[in-house]
C-alpha cells in the first residue's frame, strides 16, 4: 500500500524541479540576449557603423543641406560678338491629379478645373484642347501625375511665365539646363552641339551639366563646361538654416568663353544660299568655305545636310562634319597644285604644245573631258580648258618623284588640326604610272575640304600657306586671362612668282572665251577660278559611276585676283534635280556670296560717308522696323515676339544699303 504513495510525492516534485529547470533555461536565454544587445551596442558604438552606413554621416545629413551651385558653361561667340552658342534654362511642365496632394492648410495642390486648365495650356502648348483633356483623364484612376511628352518638353521662360499668370492649380515645372543657339542653322556641324549627357536619377537636375557632342562644342567642352560649386548649411528639423551658423560655399568655376573667326554677315547668307540650292537642285552633299587666306581664319562655313541645333530638326540624319571627316577625290580643282608644282619645280613651258583629247599611261587611256580634244593647243591653255591630258603631260614632264614632293609639300595627307573634330587623313595611291598620271587632275588622291583650304591658301598668298583657323580666342570670366591663338603659317611650298602665275592661269578660266569657268565673272571685280568635275567611285571600289549627275562639282574661286582677300570653295555631290549645269548651279551660290564679302571689304576700306548699324536691342518690333527702314536696311523678323532681344549685325557695324538686318524676338 506505500507504493503508490510515494509515486504520487514523486509526481508532486517533478513540476518544481520543471519549473527551476525553465527557470533556468529562461535566465541564460535572457543573459545571453543582454550580452548580444551588449555587443552589438559597443561594436556600434566603437565602430560608428551600422549595415556599414556611417550614422555620424547620417546623423549630420539630418542637420545638414547640400546645393549644387551649377557652373555656366562658356557662351561661343561669332567675330563681332554676338552670341551664337549660349547658356540658358528650358522648362518641362506636369500636372499632379492625385486630390489627395494637399498643402498642410488644405490647399489643394492639383489640378481642380481641367476643362480650365486644358484650354489654357492649349494656347501654349502644340496640343489640341481635347489631347490634353484626354491627358488630364487618365485611365487609371489613381495616377498621381501626368506629363505631356516632347510638347511639355523644352519650354521657354516666357511660354512658363504666360502658363504661370493663368494661376492653373496642380501645373508645375522642372528646370532643365539647356543650351541656346538664337541663329538656328549657322554653321551647325562646325560649332557643334551641347546636350545633357546625364541620366542617373540619383543626380539632381541642377547638378547635370551640358556636355559638347558635336564640334567646337566638342572640342573645347572641358574649357566650356566650367566646374559646379556647392553651398552647405546646418539646419534645424524644419530645414531653416540654424541661427548663429556660417554657409560653406564653394564658387562655381564658370566655363570659357569661345571667340570664332565667323563672320555671321556673311556665314547668314550663305547658309541661305545653300538651303536654296538644296531645296532646288537636291544634291547628295553640299559644302563651302569661305576663308582669308592671308590668316587662314574661315569667315563662313556649311554644309547640307545640316540640322538646326536649337529645334532638333535634321539632327538624326546626318553626323559627320562633312569639311573634316569626309575623304574624296577632288577633281580637276587639283590641277592648281600641279600646274604651281611645275612652274615652281621650273618644268612648266607655257608656249609647247601637245594634242589634246586622249593619251596612253601605262596600259590605261586617260580621257579629256571633251574626248575629242580641241586639237593640237598650248600647255598655256591646258589649266582653262581643264584638259587632263595636258596635265598629265605637265605631271610627266615633272616626275613622279617630284610631284610627289610637292603634294607633300602642300600638307596633303596631313591633318590640318583646324581643331574640328573627326578629321581624317586622306589617302593616295600612287603605286603605279597611271596612278601617278592621273593624280595630275584630282582623280587617285583623297583629300577634306580643311586640306584643299589649307593648300589654297598658299596660291593666294603668295606662296604663304596659312593653317585654317576657325577659333580666335578664349576667354576665362573667372580670372579675365585671355588666351589669342594667332594665324600659323604651315610652310611655303611655292614662291610668290609661282603663286602670281598660277593666279594669272586661273584668271583665264573665267575670262578667255574657252575658259570653263565665266559663269564666275562679277562685275566689278577680277576672279581667279578653277572649275573640278570628280568622278566618284563605286562603293565596292569596281571603277567609277556613270550618269551626267554622279560627280563631284566644285569651284574654287579667289578675288580680288592679284591680292586676294578671300577665297571660297564649293562643292557639290550628286544632284537629284540637275535641271542646270553644274557651273551655274554653283554660281548661284559662289558670285552673291563672293561679291557680299568684296562689297563689305571695299565698304571696310571707305572712311567716309559710311553707314552704320543703329542699336534696335530693346525696342518693340513695329518701332525698330521703322528705324531699320529709315537707314535703307532690310529687316528680318525671327520669332513671334514684340520685343527685339539681340540684332545681327551688331550696333555699330559697317552696313550697306537695303542689307538684311535680323531681328531675334523675345
Amino acid at each position: 500500500m506505500k507504493a503508490p504513495r510515494n509515486k504520487r510525492l514523486m509526481n508532486q516534485k517533478n513540476p518544481r524541479r520543471n519549473r527551476q529547470t525553465f527557470g533556468g533555461f529562461f535566465l541564460l536565454i535572457l543573459v545571453g540576449v543582454f550580452l548580444l544587445f551588449v555587443f552589438r551596442f559597443s561594436y556600434i558604438v566603437i565602430s560608428g557603423q551600422v549595415n556599414n552606413e556611417n550614422l555620424s554621416q547620417k546623423a549630420s545629413a539630418l542637420y545638414q543641406n547640400s546645393t549644387v551651385l551649377r557652373a555656366k558653361r562658356g557662351t561661343i561667340y561669332d567675330a563681332s560678338g554676338t552670341a551664337i552658342a549660349e547658356d540658358s534654362t528650358t522648362y518641362s511642365l506636369y500636372a499632379i491629379l492625385d486630390k489627395n496632394h494637399v498643402g498642410t492648410n488644405g490647399k489643394k495642390l492639383y489640378v481642380t478645373d481641367k476643362a480650365k486648365t486644358a484650354r489654357v495650356l492649349s494656347h501654349y502648348l502644340p496640343l489640341s484642347r481635347q489631347n490634353i483633356l484626354k491627358r488630364l483623364n487618365p485611365k487609371n484612376p489613381n495616377t498621381f501625375q501626368v506629363e505631356f511628352g516632347a510638347a511639355g518638353k523644352g519650354l521657354s521662360l516666357s511660354i512658363k511665365q504666360a502658363i504661370d499668370k493663368a494661376n492653373l492649380k496642380g501645373i508645375y515645372f522642372n528646370e532643365t539646363p539647356a543650351r541656346l543657339y538664337p541663329n538656328g542653322i549657322f554653321a551647325s556641324h562646325q560649332v557643334g552641339l551641347a546636350q545633357l549627357q546625364n541620366h542617373d536619377e540619383k543626380t539632381s537636375a541642377e547638378a547635370q551639366n551640358l556636355t559638347g557632342i558635336m564640334g567646337l562644342e566638342k572640342t573645347f567642352n572641358s574649357s566650356l563646361r566650367g566646374v559646379n560649386g556647392s553651398k552647405k548649411i546646418k539646419k534645424d528639423s524644419y530645414g531653416y538654416q540654424l541661427p548663429n551658423t556660417k554657409a560653406k560655399e564653394k564658387t562655381a568655376k564658370n566655363g570659357n568663353n569661345l571667340y570664332l573667326t565667323l563672320d555671321t554677315r556673311l556665314q547668314t547668307y550663305l547658309e541661305t544660299l545653300m538651303s536654296n540650292a538644296q531645296t532646288k537642285y537636291q544634291p547628295k552633299q553640299l559644302n563651302a568655305v569661305l576663308m582669308n587666306p592671308k590668316t587662314g581664319q574661315i569667315l563662313a562655313a556649311s554644309q547640307r545636310p545640316t540640322f538646326n541645333p536649337q529645334t532638333g530638326s535634321g539632327l538624326g540624319n546626318f553626323w559627320r562634319d562633312t569639311l573634316v571627316a569626309d575623304a574624296y577625290e577632288p577633281g580637276s580643282v587639283m590641277k592648281v597644285f600641279t600646274l604651281a608644282a611645275a612652274i615652281d619645280a621650273g618644268k612648266y613651258q607655257p608656249n609647247t604644245t601637245y594634242a589634246s583629247g586622249q593619251i596612253r599611261v601605262g596600259g590605261t587611256t586617260i580621257h579629256d573631258w571633251n574626248k575629242t580634244g580641241w586639237g593640237t593647243i598650248p600647255f598655256s591653255e591646258a589649266l582653262a580648258r581643264s584638259s587632263n591630258v595636258g596635265f598629265v603631260h605637265i605631271q610627266q614632264l615633272m616626275g613622279q618623284a617630284k610631284w610627289l614632293r610637292y603634294i607633300k609639300k602642300f600638307k596633303f595627307m596631313q591633318k590640318t588640326n583646324s581643331m574640328l573634330p573627326g578629321e581624317v587623313s586622306g589617302s593616295l595611291q600612287y603605286q603605279h604610272a597611271s596612278d601617278q598620271a592621273i593624280t595630275a587632275f584630282g582623280q587617285g588622291i583623297n583629300v577634306n575640304m580643311m586640306q584643299m583650304m589649307q593648300g589654297f591658301s598658299a596660291i593666294a598668298n603668295n606662296g604663304k600657306e596659312m593653317k585654317p583657323q576657325i577659333v580666335a580666342k578664349m576667354t576665362d570670366p573667372n580670372t579675365g586671362k585671355t588666351t589669342n591663338y594667332q594665324p600659323r603659317s604651315v610652310g611655303k611650298p611655292i614662291s610668290q612668282d609661282t603663286a602670281e602665275q598660277v593666279r594669272q592661269a586661273m584668271e583665264d578660266v573665267v575670262y578667255k572665251k574657252y575658259g570653263t569657268g565665266r559663269v564666275y565673272a562679277i562685275p566689278g571685280y577680277k576672279i581667279a577660278a578653277k572649275t573640278g568635275t570628280a568622278e566618284i567611285s563605286h562603293a565596292n571600289g569596281g571603277g567609277y559611276l556613270a550618269g551626267r549627275n554622279n560627280y563631284i562639282f566644285s569651284v574654287v574661286g579667289m578675288a580680288p585676283a592679284d591680292d586676294p582677300k578671300y577665297v571660297l570653295y564649293i562643292t557639290m555631290k550628286q544632284p537629284q534635280n540637275m535641271t542646270k549645269e553644274a557651273s551655274v548651279i554653283l554660281s548661284e551660290i559662289f558670285n552673291p556670296l563672293m561679291k557680299r564679302a568684296l562689297d563689305y571689304e571695299q565698304s571696310n576700306a571707305t572712311t567716309t560717308t559710311q553707314a552704320q548699324m543703329p542699336n534696335v536691342i530693346g525696342k518693340t518690333v513695329s518701332d525698330a522696323t521703322a528705324a531699320l527702314k529709315q537707314n535703307q536696311l532690310t529687316p528680318i523678323q525671327i520669332g513671334t515676339g514684340n520685343t527685339v532681344v539681340q540684332q545681327m549685325p551688331v550696333k555699330n557695324e559697317v552696313v550697306l544699303d537695303h542689307q538684311r538686318v535680323l531681328l531675334l524676338t523675345n
